[in-house]
């Protein structure tokens, strides 16, 4: 049985035809890809109706939405968020889990690492905690401020400002998508108050960008270079597995994979 919440008088309609506008879709399509009516769809957005669970589920597969982003619309309906529904939750998670330490522990000897949509770090394997250390890092649990604040680990990264302008647009389109993602505006702000930051992205791209973006660190009078593949959970419909990444960094060239294979010796 549905659980219901109090909600805004026509809130729903109102979120409804924002993401319609933004999805550039007309009533019509909504409806035909939404598996639903074009007199429904009307009503919802009017308040002349009410929707169902299923027909916000519906709705919110058409509209691709995210999966908090999804919760915000069963909310704005009145009934409990995905997140409530806990019969899944528990087994999904440990096994999830299970997965991300496997993937983190099989990167050895690169760095891994598991963050949330806006870069808070969640776990890390053996090689990204030892390598941000000898890298200057200090510890902070957002990479994003620990990359773009003043310090010796932003001074060790010798393109910083090409990779600040990536990893900053990375962000904004990840928060662009998410109209009532807070705590990510709040981030972008707090990122651009950061000394050079705001200059980094105001930079135009080169004319012949590279095709990946590598990461360049200059530790020890070794110079590193790396790039970074990310992964996300596969279709969930969960918020919190929504928002989890895994980052691997990988060798850009054999004098970077020559110089992590002796961090592993080194360490053992």
């Amino acid at each position: 049985m549905d659980i219901t919440i109090n909600r805004p008088q026509g809130a729903f309609g109102s979120l409804l035809r924002s993401w319609r506008n933004r999805r550039r879709l007309s009533q019509l399509d909504l409806a035909l890809d939404a598996g639903l009516s074009q007199r429904h769809i009307s009503f919802l957005e009017t308040g002349r109706s009410q929707p169902s669970r299923y027909a916000v589920r519906q709705i919110c597969e058409a509209l691709q939405m995210p999966a908090a982003e999804h919760d915000v619309m069963l909310v704005s309906a009145g009934f409990a968020p995905q997140a409530a529904d806990a019969t899944w939750n528990a087994d999904v998670r440990a096994a999830v889990h299970a997965s991300i330490d496997h993937v983190l522990a099989g990167h050895d000897p690169f760095p891994a690492v598991a963050i949330d949509r806006i870069w808070n770090l969640q776990k890390a394997n053996k090689s990204a905690e030892i390598f941000f250390a000898r890298a200057g890092g200090t510890g902070q649990a957002n990479l994003l401020l620990e990359i773009m604040s003043p310090g010796l680990l932003r001074d060790t990264i010798t393109n910083w400002a090409e990779v600040t302008q990536a990893l900053f647009r990375l962000v904004d389109l990840e928060v662009t998508r998410r109209p009532h993602d807070m705590d990510g505006r709040r981030l972008l702000d707090q990122l651009k108050s950061l000394p050079g930051v705001a200059d980094a992205i105001a930079d135009q791209p080169r004319e012949h960008p590279a095709p990946v973006v590598t990461v360049e660190f200059l530790i020890d009078g070794a110079e590193l270079r790396l790039f970074s593949l990310i992964a996300t959970i596969g279709m969930s419909m969960d918020a919190t597995l929504d928002d989890l990444r895994i980052e691997t960094l990988l060798p850009a060239d054999e004098k970077t994979r020559r110089w992590f294979d002796g961090l592993r010796r080194s360490a053992s």
